[in-house]
């Protein structure tokens, strides 16, 4: 007999449970059947609105002689206005949607199961501040497969991100 191994095993969904616990988190990682890969998926999986699905989005601004990386929190049923990190951020430069080696560089996740939390500190993140118009709202959670619940303000608090309501 073959053994299942679950999504919750793996070490970034344990990474991000072990944050969840830390920030006495009172909602689980949960494992879904259906993939989350994408906001679409995830609502649908859930049998939640779009919009109540989180998209943790990976940007680089390019500026002169560096990158700098920056993440969007971004609802679901919406498009992420990059023009406003240059203004957020009061930084002159281009931005690009970092490519999936560059995502798993960053954050430590691959796309599809990129986690709002336990990215690293340095890291600017926005968030969209439409998220709110949800009682609660569904994060990834390390994995394709694995999401947690929150509120905007629990979510807003643990990833410390700025609020903004020009990143839609």
């Amino acid at each position: 007999m073959e053994k299942t191994i679950s999504h919750l095993d793996k070490k970034s969904v344990k990474k991000v449970i072990s944050i969840l616990q830390s920030n006495n988190h009172p909602m689980n990682v949960i494992e879904l059947e259906e993939t989350a890969r994408s906001a679409t998926d995830a609502a649908n999986s859930l049998n939640v609105k779009v919009g109540a699905i989180v998209k943790t989005l990976v940007f680089i601004l390019r500026s002169q002689n560096h990158e700098i990386p920056v993440i969007a929190l971004v609802a679901g049923d919406k498009r992420c206005n990059t023009d406003a990190f240059i203004k957020l951020l009061d930084i002159k430069g281009k931005i690009v949607k970092a490519d999936a080696d560059r995502v798993k560089e960053i954050t430590g996740y691959s796309i599809g199961g990129v986690s709002p939390i336990g990215l690293p500190n340095e890291l600017h993140l926005v968030i969209d501040s439409s998220l709110k118009r949800f009682e609660t709202i569904w994060s990834a959670a390390g994995h394709t497969h694995c999401v947690f619940a929150a509120t905007y303000k629990q979510l807003k608090e643990m990833t410390n991100a700025t609020e903004s309501d020009e990143i839609t």
